[in-house]
């Protein structure tokens, strides 16, 4: 294979080599789909239905639960479907595709929960100032910023990606098309821009990861001085699993991009992806409103409405 333009598919990894155990892949993968699809789903539509939750918080989860939906819906039904029909294959545009919505998706994301952390430092720690620095203007630019932002890297580096000539094989070692293994196809040292566009990336990610913990600094301080245990209780048992997450899905994340060949191995490369391509659009919806005692209430009450309209 001289270059790009002469590989028309590409072979993804595998994650099993026996029938049974790529049935088992595939249901997990389908309980785990349908899990993001109803959390994320539910949490649009009560945000959408319910004129009470149209506040900066919710509108910001709702944005969340889109791109959450858009990066688990890019990656794990072409995953599911190899599984199902025993095969390992991926057209060449397909991969551009998929490398693209899920660069997107992931950006515009990690930008999102940036500005909900700012959204929750201003509510606890300058709430008179809410309504000021979070009026529906500022929360709609806020919003539009993270989506160009995703759309202008994933553009960047996806074009950058598959400019590159790749000769070495068509055998990508993930399950699905992930930019550092594509980079390990190439035959030219023109690569190494892509890697200075990872590692500029991974800075940036980095930086508004610092950002998001001392948010998170500022707000513990502020709930620290609450005199109700009961408020510091709640306000830790919601704060600190939102910062799991995310540092979950930068920690996973930059070690993807940014691992030395030295420790690589497929079974390696498959959690880590795993862990910030799946889990975070997964549990995003039971982290984010499971705890939230005013959105449960919302949809119990639409769940009922629709229940009686239909007697």
């Amino acid at each position: 294979m001289s270059n790009s333009s002469s590989i028309t598919e590409f072979l993804l990894l595998a994650f099993a080599d026996t029938r049974q155990l790529q049935l088992l892949h595939f249901w997990l993968f389908l309980g785990i789909y349908l899990a993001a699809l109803l959390g994320n789903g539910l949490i649009i539509t009560t945000v959408a239905c319910d004129h009470r939750l149209h506040t900066p918080m919710y509108f910001f989860l709702l944005n969340l639960s889109l791109l959450d939906l858009g990066s688990i819906s890019t990656t794990v039904p072409k995953a599911m479907a190899n599984s199902l029909w025993d095969t390992r294959t991926i057209s060449y545009w397909e991969c551009a595709s998929q490398v693209f919505f899920f660069f997107f998706s992931i950006s515009a994301e990690f930008y999102l929960l940036t500005v909900m952390s700012y959204d929750r430092y201003v509510a606890i720690c300058k709430p008179l100032h809410y309504g000021t620095l979070l009026g529906n203007r500022a929360c709609v630019h806020m919003a539009a910023a993270a989506w160009a932002s995703g759309f202008l890297h994933a553009v960047l580096h996806a074009a950058n990606t598959f400019s590159l000539p790749l000769c070495k094989s068509n055998a990508v070692d993930q399950f699905f098309c992930e930019i550092p293994q594509i980079l390990k196809l190439s035959c030219s040292d023109a690569y190494l821009r892509e890697v200075g566009l990872l590692v500029l990336s991974a800075c940036l990610v980095f930086g508004c990861f610092v950002f998001i913990v001392l948010s998170y600094v500022q707000i513990f301080l502020a709930v620290l001085r609450i005199p109700s245990e009961q408020g510091q209780h709640k306000a830790f048992s919601t704060c600190l699993p939102h910062l799991g997450v995310v540092s979950l899905f930068v920690s996973t994340g930059m070690f993807a991009c940014l691992k030395p060949p030295s420790i690589s191995s497929p079974s390696l490369d498959l959690v880590v992806s795993f862990l910030y391509s799946v889990v975070p659009p997964a549990v995003n919806p039971l982290i984010y409103s499971m705890r939230n005692q005013e959105l449960k209430d919302t949809l119990k009450k639409l769940i009922q409405s629709a229940v009686s309209q239909q007697h």
